[in-house]
Order: C-alpha cells, then structure tokens, then sequence
C-alpha cells in the first residue's frame, strides 16, 4: 500500500499544481476566452484519484491523500505561480487551496456514503458535487470584483468538468479490479 499511496498522494499533488497553473489560460478558440479555462481539464483527475483511493482504502486513507495533494499542490503554487504583488494571483491560490480541501473532503465523504451503491453511483455522484462545489467557490474566491467574467468561466468550466467526470468513469472502471474495495 505505501507505494501506491505515496504514488497517489505525488500524483494528487501535481494535478493540483497543473491546474492551479492552467486556469491561468482562457481558451481562445472558438469564442471560448470568456467561458473556458484549460484547468478545466486536468482537475476533474483530482477527483478520480479520490475516488480510487476510497475505494481501495477507505475514506481516511482517502482523507490523508488529499490533505497531501493539498500540501503539494499549494505550496508548489505558492513558490511558483504565485506573483504576491498581484492581488488575483493570491486571490487564486486562496481561491485554489480552500476550494480544492472543501470539494475534495466533500467528494470523499459523498463518495463513501454511496459506496455500496451500483459501480457508477459513487463516483460520478460525488465528482459531480465536488466539481460543482470546487467551481463555485475557486471562481468567486479568485475573481468576484475583479473585472474578470468569473461566472460564465464558473460555468463553462464547470460543463467541461461534469463531461470530464463523465469519461472520468472509463478509467474508474477499468481500475476496480486493480484498487480491490475495503
């Protein structure tokens, strides 16, 4: 188990920081600058990760991996993102690191509750809460007031991030006979 919580812990940690990073960047393609950021695309992971764990190992290993995550994950962002003398690159790491604790305890919690629930239920159930949760506050920590179109980035992140979770289902899956339930 240590290798693989300690795998899951690194990994956790770098998603954070990748997306603490990607959000930084709006799409602009298609229109998208003013609803989507490409954090939406690698943080639905973060859940994933969760989500294994606690099925594997139960929600206070799950607990201890986030709580990692977070450590990495925010101290990276701290020491290499974070430009102090601009107000929204701290607002973003405020905004990152309570929205991810808040969402990411919650998922587990969702998750654990649903556990004995079909294969689907659990995961998807409590990616989509997190995500929602994790959403609302990240955007409205780091950009309310500041110009910055945070509700339809709010929204269209949080579409990528529900599709995501979506196909997020296939590695799920394709990882349970690998992450034996406790």
């Amino acid at each position: 188990m240590n290798k693989l919580f300690l795998f899951l812990s690194l990994v956790m940690g770098v998603v954070v920081l990748a997306s603490n990073y990607l959000v930084q960047f709006p799409i602009n393609y298609y229109g998208l600058e003013e609803i989507l950021t490409y954090g939406a695309f690698s943080y639905p992971i973060a859940f994933l990760i969760t989500d294994l764990a606690n099925r594997s190992y139960g929600k206070i290993i799950a607990r201890k991996i986030v709580y990692i995550g977070f450590t990495i994950g925010v101290s990276f962002t701290l020491l290499f993102s974070t430009n102090f003398a601009d107000l929204i690159s701290v607002r973003i790491a405020i905004g990152s690191g309570t929205a991810f604790l808040v969402a990411q305890l919650l998922d587990v919690q969702i998750f654990d509750n649903l556990r004995k629930k079909e294969w689907f239920i659990a995961p998807f159930a409590s990616s989509i809460i997190g995500s929602t949760v994790d959403t609302f506050l990240f955007f409205s920590i780091s950009f309310y007031a500041t110009g910055v179109p945070w509700i339809t980035l709010s929204l269209g992140d949080l579409t990528v991030k529900i599709l995501v979770a979506l196909i997020m289902l296939i590695p799920f899956r394709l990882l349970l006979n690998t992450f034996k339930p406790v």
